[in-house]
């Protein structure tokens, strides 16, 4: 898709549209995992449902996933798709942003959907380069104003000031920092996998290291007063996520 709105939302025309063109850019006849990116309440749910439904019966994906949709959103998907058709949920989750425990979580296990996280590092913040009351690192993210999409929400200095804090604990474990809180993210039954990006080979191995670390609950225990009222832990909508939801 891209930003003109014609060439958006979640409606039958649209979703045969891009899972055609998803595929002539892949050059494969099906993908394993097709995902509804952000709730479209201008569309019926009924007809987003059955759209996507026929594109797993014409054999073009495997499966189907939402990302970002409300607990409303998901639970009135589920009643009128049943158990069988949505498998993943793309929820914003890290320990600086912690929402999706209070519903989503709970909700998409019952259901059997997993969940993909994405920005895991809070955008770059939970690596440690951002020091509170420092001017921004050159060439970081938050430098760009076109790709600081959630800066309000991760980043402020008592935000930094708590990440600082984990940056011993992670050490007193013989761990990076982004190790541990990507060790952190996949320590939860829920979570299937996390969206990780790197711009250099060093940052794919600190990401790959988290794979299978357990946590004990003594060192938990320290991450918790490390953050203390930094994480966002109540449902709050993400950039871009939309409420309402449209019956025929």
């Amino acid at each position: 898709m891209s930003d003109d709105p014609a060439d958006q939302g979640l409606s039958p025309q649209q979703i045969a549209r891009q899972i055609d063109a998803s595929l002539t850019r892949l050059k494969t006849d099906y993908v394993d995992l097709y995902q509804a990116h952000r709730f479209d309440p201008s569309v019926p749910l009924e007809d987003t449902v059955e759209a996507f439904r026929q594109v797993v019966e014409q054999g073009k994906a495997r499966y189907i996933g939402f990302s970002e949709w409300t607990p409303e959103q998901v639970q009135a998907a589920i009643d009128v798709a049943g158990p069988d058709l949505f498998v993943s949920s793309q929820p914003q989750y890290s320990m600086l942003w912690q929402a999706p425990e209070a519903e989503i979580f709970g909700l998409c296990a019952a259901n059997g959907i997993s969940q993909i996280v994405w920005s895991p590092l809070a955008q770059g913040v939970l690596t440690g380069k951002y020091k509170p009351g420092q001017p921004v690192p050159e060439g970081s993210r938050f430098a760009s104003a076109d790709m600081a999409v959630s800066q309000d929400l991760v980043y402020s200095d008592s935000t930094l000031e708590a990440v600082q804090r984990l940056v011993p604990i992670a050490e007193e474990a013989g761990m990076s920092l982004p190790t541990l809180a990507l060790a952190w993210i996949l320590r939860r039954t829920e979570v299937a996998s996390a969206i990780t990006g790197a711009s250099r080979p060093e940052q794919v191995h600190a990401n790959a290291a988290a794979s299978g670390v357990e946590l004990p609950e003594d060192l938990l225990t320290a991450i918790d007063q490390a953050l203390g009222d930094a994480p966002v832990k109540e449902p709050v909508l993400a950039p871009g996520a939309q409420t309402g939801i449209t019956r025929r």
